[in-house]
């Protein structure tokens, strides 16, 4: 694929974003006498051997055809079923690709039809993923989280870690939570402590304020895919999503309280996390569960060698508290009982070399909120398990006990990347095998940390790189933006991981066997 498709030079990324948000504004009486337009590009996600889900946005109610083929020239291209893009879903669309082969490169094309008018069809617009290998082939796949948080919204240079992900030609994206900042408004101009200025280049009307309507999470949305950056990603590989706090409200639980948040005008924690979790949905290509709509946790088997295994720690979780509850219950739940059984079985089940554990939080890390709570697992005590600890220690007591080899937990959440390895031999609960957790993040958000360790499941920092002591919320023009980036060698089975910043830059790497105590 050309380069300019995967690193656009900063004229095109003003260009881009400028030109999408003249779309946007243009008057629906003049849109209506054009053909329709895709607003937000492409995306792809959630594949596996034989099937991915795609995505795209109208900017009028259109009929959506879809073409596949095995060939960049479309030269095989199967058409599928037309579907419309409706104001119900703010026009955007999204379908499950099946039958496809094992480890080929799919192209998906879509054109627009407007329902008024079928002779005005739209530009084409194309995309492609790769399935998972149905042998033992490498597989490369990159993660990380927080997109446009703490006011650093796009900049001339635009979201410039996505193009250093998409410049490995990974098989797939994770983004690990905090996809967007419902919370976090912008400001065209934001004055730095060294006396220099940032300037958010764009800045659309639901980036001004926080998040309230479903019309203002769908905005969150569709401003970062207004980052020529992101969309060139979108088009050139899958991204598996998971969500946290961010994607409603900071730090969001049953506990809660939005009273004295002169911000909001809604108040129920309940109906903005609904709000938000339908927009979620709707403008990600993630897979939709029939038994549970909604649902966040789920499985993604890569081939032989990986199967991903996606946490939710948001949507079952107790409201948070002090954290420090001997006897397990609601308030203590992190998982609950549901995700957990799930797990469970499905941890049992694989056959992959590799479980990649991929959790919106890390386990270890002190993530407090505010003076006396607690928003992450850890409790800061470094003894046996209490509070939302008991979660996390029924799991790791069952993969010893179910005999699961090979876990690795991948995360984000922190604002800085670090590699820590979990051993019993340094912890206050000691039923489980050794297993590293690696951090990364952000993508393109305030750069933090580090932060405190609790020795309860016994982890030791092997690697960090983050602000120097005394400085927080530092933009990305800084340099700390960080991405994971992980190697599955076909033939060995061996796992090479490796923390990077934006610039591409390796700053820390392990390899590690399968098989063996890590």
């Amino acid at each position: 694929m050309p380069s300019s498709l995967i690193r656009p030079n900063r004229r095109a990324v003003l260009a881009g974003g400028a030109a999408m948000a003249a779309v946007l504004a243009t008057p629906s009486l003049v849109r209506a006498q054009s053909r329709p337009a895709f607003t937000h590009g492409v995306q792809s996600g959630d594949v596996d051997a034989s099937s991915g889900m795609v995505w795209t946005r109208t900017d009028r109610p259109a009929r959506i055809r879809t073409e596949i083929a095995t060939t960049e020239s479309f030269a095989d291209a199967r058409a599928l079923a037309p579907i419309d893009a409706l104001p119900e879903s703010d026009l955007a669309v999204k379908r499950l690709l099946a039958d496809l082969p094992s480890g080929q490169d799919v192209f998906y094309r879509f054109t627009a039809e407007a329902l008024d008018d079928v002779n005005a069809v739209s530009e084409p617009i194309t995309g492609r993923f790769r399935t998972a290998p149905g042998d033992r082939r490498d597989v490369r796949f990159a993660w990380s989280g927080d997109t446009v948080g703490q006011g650093w919204g796009i900049d001339a240079e635009g979201m410039r870690t996505y193009a250093a992900i998409a410049g490995r030609q990974p098989d797939f994206f994770i983004h690990s939570g905090d996809t967007i900042y419902a919370d976090g408004p912008l400001e065209e101009r934001v004055e730095l402590p060294d006396g220099g200025v940032w300037l958010n280049e764009i800045v659309t009307p639901e980036k001004r304020k926080v998040a309230e309507t479903l019309d203002e999470y769908r905005g969150q949305w569709k401003y970062n895919m207004m980052d020529a950056h992101l969309r060139a990603m979108n088009a050139a590989l899958p991204t598996f999503f998971q969500w946290d706090d961010h994607e409603v409200v900071n730090n969001w639980s049953a506990s809660k309280d939005l009273l004295s948040d002169d911000r909001y005008s809604v108040k129920e924690i309940g109906v903005l996390s609904a709000r938000a979790g339908r927009a979620f949905h709707e403008m990600t290509p993630i897979r939709y569960v029939p038994e549970e709509p909604g649902r966040v946790y789920r499985k993604i088997a890569y081939g032989p060698h990986l199967d991903v295994f996606f946490l939710d720690m948001r949507s079952y979780r107790g409201a948070n508290s002090d954290n420090v509850q001997t006897d397990r219950g609601d308030a203590t739940a992190m998982l609950g009982a549901r995700q957990i059984a799930w797990l469970k079985r499905a941890l049992a089940d694989s056959r992959a070399t590799w479980k990649v554990i991929a959790s919106d939080m890390p386990i270890g890390l002190v993530v407090p909120d505010g003076d006396t709570m607690f928003e992450g697992v850890a409790n800061r005590e470094d003894g046996a398990p209490k509070g939302r600890e008991h979660d996390v220690a029924e799991v790791l007591r069952f993969i010893r006990a179910a005999g699961v080899k090979n876990t690795v937990w991948l995360t984000a959440d922190v604002h800085y990347t670090a590699a820590h390895h979990y051993s019993p031999e340094r912890a206050a609960f000691q039923e489980f095998e050794p297993f590293w957790e690696f951090v990364s993040g952000p993508i393109h958000a305030g750069t933090f940390g580090p932060s405190e360790l609790d020795m309860t499941f016994g982890p030791e920092v092997r690697f960090v790189k983050a602000p120097p002591e005394g400085q927080a919320n530092l933009p990305p023009s800084a340099g700390y933006q960080f991405f994971g980036l992980v190697d599955i060698e076909g033939a060995s089975g061996r796992m090479t991981v490796r923390l990077m910043d934006r610039d591409d830059t390796e700053l820390w790497s392990t390899t590690l066997d399968p098989d063996t105590t890590i």
